[in-house]
Formats: structure tokens, C-alpha cells, sequence
């Protein structure tokens, strides 16, 4: 009996572990998509390709495999690239196969022709394609195993029309496909290399000598599971810590060591920061000043070579952040170290964040109607205490939304935050609250989101619905990017100045009636006891919903870090 590349491809990804897969069907690769069904794949089907590919980067976050996404040719893999360059920038291990023209009709101007593996290489750590049948099992292994492997990121497999329709027999098939099993090994690029004793043990040395020592870490500690490692580490010395935002929970929040609500102080004076998992980019001011002291002495842990390289700290620790973090925490076990709740240090930041929180907690107690940004935060940020644990993922974008939420949602498990992340990326919301869904099935996910974040996949809601996941997503509704009309006087003119402004969008749109329009819950709030009531009954539900928050559109501002570059 003989089988085709269809089937053998959906071979080959169940053999390797596959469980999951989004994307958009249609020529060539919808039987490969459904053939993958019946071996066991839980496929996901998108409306757009885009939000199928935020879903695969974020599934390759949440659960350390790859995520792997289908897209069809030409457009269909350039709508991909969205999730594929998102996935590499925030080195989250990812998948993207597309199917492509048949290899004999290239440069014919066949349909949806595009030289994909061209296309693909600047967002890829490997673009490979498959030109015969024989090659299918080798190649989607060689994929999923770069795709995580040294530093994670976005890989792609071009399967052509003519290779998915060659056919061969099922004992030759089985055979190509152990052979790929057996020499996955060969197609991994080099291990990380080793530590060394004398780098252990300098790194102790500053952090032990220190006056004002900060641990900072990030979606990359998170991402190897070093929440264990990390809390020993801040415990046992008494080194204040700060999070980047997608490094939120991996100690809680209200750890008495965090200095989240304390962040300028601490990244300001510090003298010594062990930066684990987090790159010296934009989301920490490159490591330099004025944020930072000019005096500071990096040590980052970081599993590539290159980054360390690229960065200069004072010391680089090559390795995954939780084996390092496990080597130190044994290099300190043998001499211990602890600062102690009266250092002046630990006293500076702890009473800087009591104050800040303070300060902030006097404004999150003001009802204010109609809604700013920070009433309606604090009543979901209560709702989601409220829930215990297993803590929902909490998913954000938007501008103000996701500012103001970075600041006020308080995260107390390690991975229970996805945001814009590393590239700013607007429109990963849906995707990613799909992506949550599936990989973590025990665990209610809620979306917050800003109205024009939610319109980039709002679409999506139908695939909510259309799988019954628990998700409830909460739209942000100011109308607008930012809010209303907030041009200056001399930017209102010229023969289209009555059109409305670029930000602005139909004021009071029902965003809650267009889940209703596929049989999900909307709830339309515009008080504090309509929220309370709209979260209480979706929370429970664990049902597809929309909750449209009207806030007023003048509430809030450009996002605080970008005003300046735009």
C-alpha cells in the first residue's frame, strides 16, 4: 500500500512529538491538515494566518516545544511571517510550514508562486524545503529540533504541491521515518558550552561584595522554568529583584523583595545586577545611562554566545538560565550570604515600592465614571485575585491598557503573563489568548485589551467560540489609538480635514455584539457594578466572552516609554 506526502509529513509530525497545530487551510495543504487530525493532531483553524502564527509562538513559550503553524502558499506564508519574525524576536521556538508551487512550474508565474525560502530566512534561524518525498520526515525533524535548540526561535519547511502529491510505499515510509528518529541528534547545532569554576565563582564574588546588588530577569527565565532556582537565589541572599513585564511571576509580585514599584530606584543605584534571561535591550534601556549607573556591573546569564558577545557585560555566563542559576545557588550554598531585611539597600527599595504602591492604591480606589483607565483595572485585577489558583494567563496589548495593567494586574506564577514582548508587537492578543487556552487547558485565560489591539485578530473570537475555549476577553473602549481626537489645532486642516483623525475610530462601537453574532456572551459596562457583575458571571462561566469597557476617550495618554519617539 502506498501513502502520500500528505500523509507522511502528518507521519512525521506526530512521530516527533507534535500534539498541536494552528494555521489556515486551503491549496495545497488541506489534506495534510486533516490527515494530521486523524492521526491524533489537534488542529486549530484561524481566520487569518497572522494570528495562527502569534498562537504557535506563544504555544512554543508556554510549553517549551515548538509551536507549529500551516499556512498555504505565497500570501499565506507571507501573512505567516508576522508569527514566524514575532517567534525569532522573542526567541520562542516555532514552526511555520507552507505548502508551495509545484517545483516544475517555478518561475512560470504558477499559482501563488513565491521563492518562499528566500522569503523566510531573515525571521528564521533555518528555512529548509522538502523537494522530494523522501525528505519530508528528515526535514520536519531538522525543523522542530533547530526550533529549540541553543537559543529558540522561528524555523520553517517548504513542502511543494508536487512533493505532498508523490507517493511511496508504507514500508519505505516507516523506514525513512526511523531513520529520521534515529539521527535527529546530527541535525542540532552545537551545545552550549561549558561553565567555568572560576566564572561561578567571580559572579558570587560581586553579588557577595555588592552594596546595592539587583537580580533582574525575564520571559527567557521564565521560558526555562528557573522559577524554583530564582526564588531560592533572591530567598537565601535577600537580593532585591526586578522583572521585565513577561517576567512577571516568576516570583510573585508581592514578594517583599520586589522592587517593581521601586523600578528607578533600583535600576538606577544599583552596583552589581545579575540580569538572568532578559536581554540589555529597549525594555531595560540598553543597560546604560542615565537609567542605569554609569559604574553598574552586569553579569548576564544568557543561553547564546553571540548575546553575551553583542552585550560586553563585566561577566557573561553562557548556559540556560535555570542550570545556572543552580550552579550559583551551590556556589553560594557552600559560604552563604544574606542581606538582611535592615540592609540600607533592602530598607530603600522596600520602602520606595510601600510608597509608590501607596500612592497608587490612593488612585485605584476612585470610582471614576465615566471610566479612566485605572478604575476598571483594579476591579479585574480583584476578580482575578479572587480566582486563587491555578491563576488564568493573563493576556494584555494595547498602549495605555497594557501599561496601566503592567503596573496594576499582579502576577504570582511564572508564565501567566503574554504581552506585546520584545518587538512591541500590536495584534498578538487573540492568538496568543488561543495559544493559552490550549497548552494550558487547567487554567481560565483573560484578555485585556485596548480597543485597537483587538481590532488587528478580532475576528478571531468566532475561533473562540468555534472551539469553546476559556478565554474572556476584555476590551479597553476609548474609541480610538490612544483615545479620541487629540490632534493639535495645526494638524486639523487641508481638504480632508473633516475626515476623522487617524487615531480615531466609531465612538461606542459594540465590540460585545460581535462575539454575540457567533453564539458567544457580550457584555456591554460603563460602571463598576456592570463590571463586576459582567467578570463574575464570564470568570465562572469559563466561556467564550466579550466584556466592552467604555472608557472615556480622553482618559489616559500615549504609552509613557514612547511618547519620545513619536
Amino acid at each position: 500500500m502506498e501513502i502520500d506526502g500528505n500523509v507522511l509529513a502528518a507521519k512525521s509530525l506526530v512521530r516527533f512529538g507534535v500534539q498541536h497545530m494552528f494555521g489556515v487551510v486551503g491549496i495545497p495543504v488541506t489534506s495534510l491538515a486533516n490527515r494530521a487530525v486523524s492521526l491524533g493532531v489537534r488542529f486549530i483553524a484561524f481566520h487569518n494566518e497572522q494570528s495562527a502564527g502569534y498562537a504557535a509562538s506563544a504555544y512554543g513559550y508556554l510549553t517549551g516545544r515548538p509551536g507549529v503553524f500551516l499556512t498555504v502558499s505565497g500570501p499565506g506564508c507571507v501573512h505567516g511571517l508576522a508569527g514566524l519574525s514575532n517567534a525569532s524576536v522573542n526567541t520562542w521556538p516555532t514552526v511555520m510550514i507552507s505548502g508551495s508551487c509545484d517545483q516544475n512550474d517555478v518561475g512560470r508565474g504558477d499559482f501563488q508562486e513565491l521563492n518562499q525560502i528566500e522569503a523566510t530566512k531573515p525571521f528564521t534561524k533555518l528555512s529548509v524545503k522538502a523537494s522530494h518525498i523522501s525528505e519530508i520526515p528528515a526535514r520536519v525533524a531538522q525543523v522542530l529540533d533547530w526550533a529549540q535548540s541553543a537559543r529558540p526561535g522561528g524555523c520553517y519547511l517548504d513542502l511543494p504541491t508536487d512533493v505532498l502529491h508523490q507517493k511511496i510505499s508504507e514500508s519505505e515510509a516507516e523506514k525513512l521515518l526511523s531513520e529520521a528518529e534515529n539521527n535527529r541528534s546530527i541535525s542540532n547545532p552545537k551545545p552550549e558550552p561549558p561553565l567555568f569554576n572560576s566564572k561561578i565563582e567571580q559572579a558570587v564574588s560581586l553579588l557577595r561584595h555588592a552594596e546595592r546588588p539587583l537580580i533582574v530577569f525575564g520571559k527567557g527565565a521564565a521560558y526555562a522554568r528557573a522559577e524554583h532556582v530564582l526564588t531560592k537565589l533572591v530567598n537565601s541572599t535577600g537580593i532585591p529583584f526586578l522583572p521585565t513585564p513577561m517576567g512577571k511571576g516568576i516570583l510573585p509580585d508581592n514578594h517583599e523583595l520586589a522592587a517593581t514599584a521601586a523600578r528607578s530606584l533600583a535600576i538606577g543605584k544599583c552596583d552589581v545586577a545579575l540580569v538572568v534571561g532578559a536581554r540589555l535591550n529597549w525594555l531595560l534601556h540598553f543597560g546604560e545611562p542615565p537609567k542605569w549607573s554609569k559604574d553598574v556591573k552586569f553579569i548576564l546569564v544568557d543561553v547564546s554566545e553571540e548575546e553575551i558577545e553583542l552585550r560586553k557585560p563585566h561577566l557573561g555566563l553562557i548556559g540556560d538560565a535555570k542550570h545556572v542559576i543552580e550552579v550559583l545557588n551551590k556556589e553560594i550554598k557552600d559560604d552563604p550570604f544574606c542581606l538582611g531585611s535592615t540592609h540600607p539597600w533592602v530598607e530603600a527599595i522596600s520602602n520606595k515600592a510601600k510608597d509608590n504602591v501607596a500612592k497608587m492604591e490612593v488612585q485605584l480606589k476612585k470610582d471614576i465614571v465615566p471610566f479612566n483607565f485605572l478604575t476598571p483595572m483594579r476591579i479585574i485585577r480583584d476578580a482575578i485575585a479572587g480566582l486563587g489558583s491555578p491563576a488564568p494567563i493573563v493576556v494584555s496589548e494595547g498602549a495605555n491598557t497594557m501599561d496601566v495593567g503592567r503596573s496594576v494586574l499582579v502576577q504570582t506564577e511564572p508564565r501567566t503573563r503574554l504581552d506585546a514582548g520584545t518587538w512591541g508587537t500590536m495584534g498578538v492578543g487573540l492568538g496568543y489568548c488561543i495559544a493559552a487556552a490550549v497548552a494550558e487547558p487547567g487554567r481560565l485565560v483573560v484578555a485585556v485589551e485596548g480597543d485597537s489591539g483587538f481590532g488587528f485578530s478580532a475576528m478571531e473570537v468566532e475561533t473562540l467560540v468555534r472551539y469553546q475555549l476559556p478565554v474572556v476577553v476584555i476590551v479597553f473602549n476609548n474609541g480610538g489609538v490612544y483615545g479620541g481626537d487629540r490632534r493639535h489645532p495645526e494638524e486639523i486642516d487641508g481638504p480632508h480635514k473633516d475626515d476623522p483623525a487617524p487615531t480615531d475610530f466609531v465612538p461606542n462601537a459594540g465590540y460585545h455584539a460581535l462575539i454575540e453574532a457567533f453564539g458567544g456572551k457580550g457584555y456591554l459596562v460603563g460602571t463598576p457594578d456592570e463590571l463586576k457583575s459582567a467578570l463574575s458571571e464570564s470568570f465562572s462561566a469559563r466561556k467564550p466572552a466579550v466584556v466592552n469597557v467604555v472608557i472615556d476617550p480622553y482618559a489616559g495618554s500615549e504609552s509613557g516609554r514612547m511618547q519620545h519617539k513619536n
